[in-house]
């Protein structure tokens, strides 16, 4: 886009590239653009010979790379990294005959150009691309392990080869003497140049996928080195010597050694240290060593800065664990002090969310079947494993009283003054106070009025975040409190008026107590008092009443006891369901045994009372609806079908004391259940007469 004439000129940058992956391109192409256009007009590739220049550019690129090689070559033997030992000796492999391309300067050790001259760098940079080439590489641990005992071997070859080759050059030996020699073997120079400069850009490519896992500067900068030396090795084939096409590659070459100097540079003023400037160029196996090294190293320190708080390590004793560590990772005096404030953020942290735990852990606890006191009791010792240096005590307010239960404390024997009781007590609305310096109390509220307080003791007094973490701990565990409360009130109300599986079931799942239910197969128990009419013509109502709770006592008892569940109760009768709401696999079985043990507590009731009446009971099993029957303003949970019908009609059929069951009833026991053939009844209402036996005894 232009404004105007000759105006300035936007670059676009293509929709989802990076601006800074676009300028970093751009910067590299720039080279050969240059180098593009030194060739397509030869008279701007002008001949600029000058060799001091020449030797110092050259000798100061090999000085930086020996010192790159150096230090890459250290880090490589701390941490046996066969990637790192690669890298290094293609630093060597450069410098050394960089270095020897310098000394064969004309003018310099040589009156002369020779073919040493010319074939020392182009040679030095191929050996340098196979070293780096097989560092990008991900080698098996086999594969490494041999890297690491040929790496003597692989250094002392190389410096060989440079050595053999420089005395050949300086001495004129044939065949590095000849100066023609480089023109003379253009051809397989070619084919080298071409081997480096693929070689080069692969080992861009994978360092490349490594930074975008590991961001460094150092990767970054290898990258970056590895495009110009294969720009540079394009400009080592095409160039004129002493051209500007020659001087080009001199230029890139100098500027890629240079630039990984210069980011070792920018690291080490950041860091402080060299410790650690090539661990990310390393192998996975190294990271993750350097990982968890410094992850042991800072749960160490996290352990000594909880030690120091506690009051076990004195200052002087922290400084030298500090000190101690600092020297063993070569850290610099701020690096340390980072690493400390580190592992005591980390503390804190842990800390916290261990304390926030206990407070989730807390409202998880707030269910239907615990009671107050357990709720209590468990949030006390998990407030103890949590809360680390606190003490907490909690009191219940009882007649306008606070009342501090030995067991609802973290601490053993502590004892609550009674000035500290009365200012607890006196708390009002929601806010923590302190009621003395090292003292903080929580009121804890049901139904938003007073119910007790949570104390906590702390030496030194408390951060803003500790009372706000202790308000939320008494928050959690009023709502716990009035759960527990609410919870056993509506229990205690459920369990009195319907049988104690139902309450559970409406308490657990309210949908339940919609109308409607499912057909499920169930096992109805009917039981009434035979002579129960003549009973309450001779009596008088508080004695019916006092007979049928004394009766129903004991039946309820005998039904839950073997987990059934009482529907209801009409008038002198009693209608209990096995299998619904709880599946019993064995309900056939559990309702005889209920009726039987009804019957047997019955007559123990009425032993000593003659006149009273008997129960008779009926037992039949079958499918039927089950579930809530009535209307929406009043409703009852019951069960319908032919087979409580059947129930009911054998109920009827039974004489005092005697349990009549039917045939389905009837197959579903076991072998040893002992009953009476009463044959084929004709029952009222039916028109097929139902098998009926009279149960005597399941005891095997």
């Amino acid at each position: 886009m232009t404004t105007g004439g000759a105006g300035p000129v936007a670059v676009r940058v293509p929709p989802g590239v990076p601006v800074r992956l676009a300028v970093w391109v751009l910067h590299l192409a720039l080279p050969l653009a240059g180098l593009w256009l030194l060739l397509g007009v030869p008279a701007a590739d002008v001949r600029l010979e000058h060799d001091p220049t020449h030797f110092w550019l050259v000798f100061l690129g090999a000085a930086v790379n020996v010192g790159l090689a150096t230090m890459v070559a250290r880090a490589a033997r701390r941490r046996r990294d066969a990637r790192l030992l690669l890298v290094g000796l293609g630093f060597l492999a450069a410098a050394v005959f960089l270095g020897l391309h310098a000394l064969a300067t004309p003018g310099v050790l040589l009156g002369s150009r020779n073919g040493g001259f010319a074939l020392a760098t182009p040679v030095g940079l191929a050996l340098g691309a196979l070293f780096t080439a097989a560092s990008a590489a991900d080698l098996p641990p086999s594969r490494t392990a041999v890297v690491l005992r040929l790496a003597p071997w692989l250094r002392s070859g190389l410096l060989a080869v440079a050595a053999v080759w420089g005395v050949v050059s300086m001495l004129g030996i044939p065949p590095l003497a000849d100066p023609q020699l480089a023109e003379r073997l253009s051809g397989p120079l070619v084919a080298v140049a071409v081997t480096a400069v693929v070689l080069y850009v692969v080992v861009a490519l994978r360092y490349l996928q490594l930074y975008r896992r590991r961001r460094s500067v150092m990767l970054l900068s290898i990258i970056t080195a590895n495009a110009l030396l294969a720009e540079s090795m394009i400009a080592v084939t095409l160039g004129t010597t002493w051209h500007l096409t020659w001087w080009l590659w001199h230029v890139l070459m100098a500027v890629a050694f240079g630039y990984i100097a210069y980011s070792v540079y920018v690291t080490y003023q950041r860091e402080g240290a060299t410790t650690g400037l090539f661990d990310a160029i390393g192998t996975e196996e190294t990271v993750q060593a350097v990982r968890a090294e410094y992850g042991a190293a800072l749960e160490m320190l996290v352990t000594a800065v909880q030690r120091q708080e506690a009051g076990e390590l004195s200052a002087s004793e922290m400084g030298l664990i500090t000190a101690g560590m600092a020297g063993r990772f070569g850290l610099s005096e701020g690096q340390t002090a980072v690493l400390g404030r580190a592992a005591s953020a980390l503390r804190a942290d842990r800390e916290q969310i261990g304390r926030l735990g206990v407070l989730v852990a807390i409202g998880h606890e707030s269910r239907v079947r615990l009671s107050e006191d357990v709720l209590l009791r468990r949030a006390v010792r998990r407030v103890a494993a949590g809360f680390d240096g606190h003490g907490v005590r909690v009191g219940l307010l009882h007649d306008g009283r606070l009342h501090f239960p030995e067991e609802l404390s973290t601490v053993p024997g502590w004892t609550v003054g009674a000035d500290v009781a009365r200012r607890a007590a006196d708390l009002h609305g929601l806010a923590a106070s302190e009621v003395d310096h090292d003292t903080l109390a929580c009121p804890l509220t049901v139904k938003d009025r007073p119910a007790g307080v949570l104390l906590a003791h702390r030496p030194g007094g408390f951060s803003e975040r500790d009372r706000s973490l202790l308000a939320s701990l008494a928050s959690q565990l009023s709502m716990g409190l009035e759960n527990a409360r609410l919870y056993h009130q509506l229990d205690g109300l459920f369990h009195q008026y319907m049988s104690p599986d139902v309450a559970t079931a409406l308490l657990a799942d309210p949908e339940q107590a919609a109308l409607g239910g499912a057909v499920v197969e169930v096992t109805a128990v009917f039981a009434d008092l035979r002579g129960f009419t003549t009973f309450s013509e001779r009596s008088s109502p508080e004695e019916i009443v006092t007979m049928l709770n004394r009766y129903f006592e004991v039946a309820t008892a005998a039904v839950l006891a073997e987990g059934g569940t009482v529907v209801q109760f009409v008038g002198d009768a009693l209608m209990a369901l096995f299998n619904a709401p709880a599946r019993q696999p064995d309900h056939p079985l559990r309702a005889g045994r209920a009726a039987l043990a009804l019957q047997t507590h019955a007559e123990t009731v009425a032993a000593d009372r003659p006149g009273w009446p008997r129960f008779r009971v009926g037992v039949n099993t079958g499918p039927a609806l089950v579930g809530n029957i009535g209307s929406t303003a009043l409703r009852n949970f019951n069960a319908m079908g032919d087979a409580v019908n059947v129930a009911a009609r054998l109920q009827t059929e039974a004489r005092p004391g005697q349990v009549v069951i039917g045939g389905a009833t009837r197959a579903r026991l076991p072998p040893h259940a002992i009953v009476e053939a009463l044959g084929p009844l004709v029952l009222k209402g039916r028109q097929e007469p139902v098998a009926a036996f009279r149960l005597c005894s399941l005891e095997p």
